[in-house]
C-alpha cells in the first residue's frame, strides 16, 4: 500500500491486517507529518511518539504471529487534552492543570480505541477548560485552520478540527457542551458526531458542565465516523449520566439509505437569511435529502438562553476554588465568564432547568412529525485569528459567543447530531458545515443521511491547503 495520510481509517486498518502496510510505517508517516506541519497549525500540545511507536510495534508483532487484529489496526488517533492519557497531566487547555499528577489510566473512550488496535498520537489543543468557540488558547497559542492558517479552527475542540482536517490524525476524540464538536467540524471541513447526551461515557475526562457535556469522534468520512462511534459505545459506571443501553451499531447499516424518512429544514431561530455560505450549505443538503418543508423548533431561543445559564453556573461552581486561589492563572476572558456565573442567583439556574425540560418536550413533539431535521452548524466560515466581531443579520456581534448560535439550542437538550462539511458551499478555501439532527438515541438516522449525502458528493472533507 502506498501510504496516504488522507486514506480512510478503514483502508489503513485493512492494509495493516492484510500485510500491505505495517502499523509502524503508518505511525511514522503521521509522526513525520506532525513534526513538519503542526508548527503551522498548533493542533497538538503533547505528541506521545514513544508510546505510539511501542503500540504500533506490538500490533506488527501480533500480526507476525498470526494473531487477529482489531477493526482499527494501526490507525492513528489523537484526543482533546481533556481526555486522560496515561503518564500525561490532563491539561484541559489550562495553565493550572499542568501541575496535576500524570494520569494513571487512559480515559474509557481512549481504552476502547486502543482495544480496537488504534495507535495514540497524543493530546490536542483546546480552549481553556472547554469554554471557547474560537480555538484561541491564551496558554498554548491559537490553533489554526488547515485551509488557511490565518483563520480560526473553531473550538473548543480546536486541535481535533485542525488535526483531522489537516491530515495529522485520521480520527480524533473531542467534547461538545454547546457546540464544540460541530463548530470545529464546520470551520475545518470534517465530519463530527455529537451523540445523544448519556450515550458515550465521559469517565476519566475533565468536566466542563456536567448537565451538558458530551464526548464524540471526528473523522474525514462518514464510514470512519460511524466505525469509531460503534467502537466507543457501551455503558460505563464511572459516568453517572451514561445510559444503561446496549450498544446499537450503525456502521453496517449506513447503506440502508433514507427512503421513507421524513426530513425538514429548521427555520425561525435557525434561519440563514443574510448568511450566504450557511444558506448555500443548508439548501444543498435539503435538496439532496428531499426536505421541502421548513419548520420551527419552538423555544429554541429560550433553550439557548437556558444553556447559557446552566453552563455559566455549573462551570463557575466547579472552578470556584481555583478562581479564589489562582485567578491570575486563567485566561482573563475565561475567568470573567466563570466569575459572572458565580454571581448568578441560584433561582436562575433552577428556572433554566425548568425551561430546558419544557423545551425538550417541544422537540419531542417535532420528532413525532419528522425523523431528521437540518440546520446550519455555524453562521459563517472561519473568522480570522484574533477577530473579535462579525456582521450577523445586519448587526455587529461578538464572535466568541455567536458561533454557538445554531449549535447551543441542540446540545441544550442532548439531541444526536452528525455534523457534515458541505462541498463547495464555503467561501474561497474555507469550508462550512450543516447539522443533521435526529431524535434521542437515533444516531443511526443522522449517520445514514450523512452517508447518502457523501455518496452523492454533496458532503465531503476537502484536502487542506497546508500540506
Amino acid at each position: 500500500m502506498s501510504l496516504d495520510p488522507f486514506a480512510s481509517a478503514r483502508d489503513i486498518a485493512a492494509a495493516v491486517r492484510e500485510g500491505r502496510a505495517t502499523a509502524l510505517a503508518v505511525t511514522r508517516l503521521f509522526l513525520d507529518r506532525i513534526e513538519a506541519i503542526d508548527p503551522v497549525l498548533n493542533a497538538y500540545t503533547d505528541v506521545t511518539a514513544a508510546r505510539a511507536i511501542e503500540v504500533a510495534q506490538a500490533i506488527d508483532a501480533r500480526k507476525a504471529r498470526g494473531e487477529p487484529l482489531g477493526p482499527l489496526a494501526g490507525v492513528p488517533f489523537a484526543v482533546k487534552n481533556l481526555f486522560d492519557l496515561e503518564d500525561l497531566p490532563t491539561r484541559a487547555g489550562s495553565l493550572i492543570n499542568r501541575e496535576r499528577a500524570p494520569a494513571t489510566r487512559d480515559a474509557v473512550l481512549v481504552e476502547r480505541l486502543l482495544a480496537a488496535d488504534a495507535v495514540p498520537l497524543g493530546a490536542l489543543n483546546m480552549g481553556e477548560y472547554a469554554y471557547d468557540f474560537t480555538g484561541e488558547n491564551a496558554h498554548d497559542g491559537a490553533c489554526r485552520n488547515p485551509h488557511d492558517p490565518d483563520h480560526m479552527s473553531g473550538g473548543s475542540s480546536s486541535g481535533c478540527g485542525a488535526a483531522t482536517g489537516g491530515g495529522l490524525a485520521p480520527i480524533s476524540l473531542g467534547s461538545d457542551t454547546n457546540g464544540s464538536i460541530r463548530v470545529p467540524s464546520s470551520l475545518c471541513g470534517i465530519f463530527g458526531l455529537k451523540p445523544t447526551y448519556g450515550r458515550l461515557p465521559r469517565s476519566r475526562s475533565f468536566p466542563f458542565c456536567d448537565s451538558l457535556d458530551h464526548l464524540g469522534p471526528f473523522a474525514r468520512n462518514v464510514g470512519d465516523l460511524a466505525l469509531a462511534y460503534d467502537l466507543l459505545q457501551g455503558h460505563d459506571g464511572g459516568d453517572h449520566a451514561c445510559a444503561r443501553r446496549a450498544a446499537e451499531p450503525v456502521v453496517d447499516g449506513l447503506d440502508l439509505g433514507i427512503g421513507g424518512l421524513r426530513v425538514a429544514v429548521l427555520g425561525g431561530h435557525f434561519d440563514t437569511t443574510g448568511m450566504a455560505a450557511a444558506s448555500r450549505a443548508v439548501a444543498a443538503v435539503a435538496k439532496a435529502l428531499g426536505a421541502h418543508e421548513t419548520v420551527e423548533l419552538p423555544g429554541a431561543e429560550a433553550g439557548r438562553a437556558a444553556a447559557f445559564i446552566i453552563t455559566n453556573t455549573e462551570s463557575a461552581a466547579f472552578h470556584l476554588d481555583r478562581l479564589r486561589s489562582r485567578p491570575l492563572d486563567f485566561d482573563p476572558e475565561t475567568r470573567d465568564r466563570f466569575l459572572a456565573g458565580a454571581l448568578l442567583p441560584a433561582a436562575w439556574s433552577v428556572k433554566a432547568h425548568q425551561v430546558r425540560r419544557w423545551y425538550a418536550a417541544q422537540a419531542a413533539r417535532l420528532f413525532e412529525r419528522f425523523d431528521l431535521v437540518v440546520a446550519p452548524s455555524t453562521p459563517m466560515c472561519a473568522p480570522k485569528v484574533g477577530q473579535k466581531t462579525m456582521l450577523l443579520r445586519g448587526q455587529t456581534v461578538p464572535v466568541r459567543p455567536m458561533f454557538g448560535l445554531f449549535t447551543q439550542p441542540i446540545s441544550a437538550i442532548g439531541l444526536p447530531v452528525c455534523a457534515v462539511p458541505v462541498a463547495g458551499a464555503g467561501e474561497g478555501s474555507l469550508p462550512i458545515g450543516v447539522q443533521l439532527i435526529a431524535a434521542p438515541w437515533r444516531e443511526d438516522i443522522a449517520l445514514r443521511a450523512a452517508a447518502v449525502l457523501e455518496a452523492e458528493g454533496v458532503v465531503s472533507a476537502p484536502l487542506p491547503a497546508v500540506q
